[in-house]
């Protein structure tokens, strides 16, 4: 299911964490890893620079017995990775961290949220071996298919899916994820409900915590916000990235 992953370099420690990222994947599925870097007008890594840097991937991606693909392009990284993400399974990306505004992506990765056609998985400072999964679940179009893609990634790697939905009603929220369990159910994958008051962010964080996964997946619905400068944000994964440092795969 992640056969050929994409990862975006910009010569960043959390760029260079999800180039291991994928490393961890590609061991697993067999992958090929495309390892690009996006040259923004006017900035960006200088050329020289931006070859050592690649090549340095691709050794890196070689030793660990995968197959490596070289990009370089310029123009403006978001458009540029989501193109190039087209025949990929998926992106992956460093995150920057919070901001002072608390806000726990760069503008480059929150587009490519919104614009990609694939999953992005937004890596944490560290590596994980992803084997213990839980999924945000709000019952929405997007979350439903985070679901199923974390149902057969579970299913690989043998673990239970534990769904975590935020509700301060109990009833209500037990409505929600009764889809979420019947679906896993139909795919006889072993899950665990958690259904627990307050926001997404506070309720997967200490879910996560508790149970102590490693690798968490969330669809990738937008709202409209006032105040913010594009107009639209990521909803619950962009809140969810503020409290979790490990490995979320957010599905489009």
């Amino acid at each position: 299911m992640f056969t050929h992953l994409l990862v975006g370099l910009d010569g960043s420690p959390r760029a260079d964490g999800a180039l291991e990222q994928a490393v961890v994947l590609g061991e697993r599925f067999h992958s090929t890893i495309t390892v690009a870097h996006v040259r923004e007008s006017g900035g960006g890594a200088k050329q020289a620079d931006a070859g050592a840097m690649l090549e340095r991937a691709r050794e890196r991606v070689l030793a660990a017995g995968l197959v490596a693909e070289l990009v370089e392009r310029q123009g403006e990284p978001d458009v540029v990775l989501a193109e190039l993400a087209k025949p990929a399974d998926a992106v992956l990306v460093g995150r920057h961290g919070v901001t002072s505004q608390g806000e726990a992506l760069g503008p480059t990765v929150a587009s490519l949220i919104r614009i990609a056609e694939r999953c992005v998985v937004v890596c944490a400072g560290v590596a994980s071996p992803m084997r213990s999964c839980a999924i945000a679940f709000d019952g929405r179009e997007t979350s439903r298919r985070a679901l199923d893609l974390a149902a057969r990634f579970a299913s690989i790697v043998g673990s239970t899916v534990h769904v975590i939905h935020a509700a301060a009603d109990r009833e209500a929220g037990l409505q929600v994820v009764g889809e979420a369990e019947a679906a896993l159910s139909l795919q006889r994958v072993v899950f665990v409900t958690h259904i627990e008051p307050g926001t997404p962010g506070e309720v997967v964080a200490r879910v996560v915590k508790r149970i102590r996964c490693d690798a968490l997946f969330a669809g990738a619905h937008v709202t409209r916000q006032e105040g913010r400068p594009s107009g639209v944000v990521v909803s619950h994964a962009e809140e969810i990235l503020r409290y979790t440092d490990i490995p979320v795969v957010i599905q489009p």
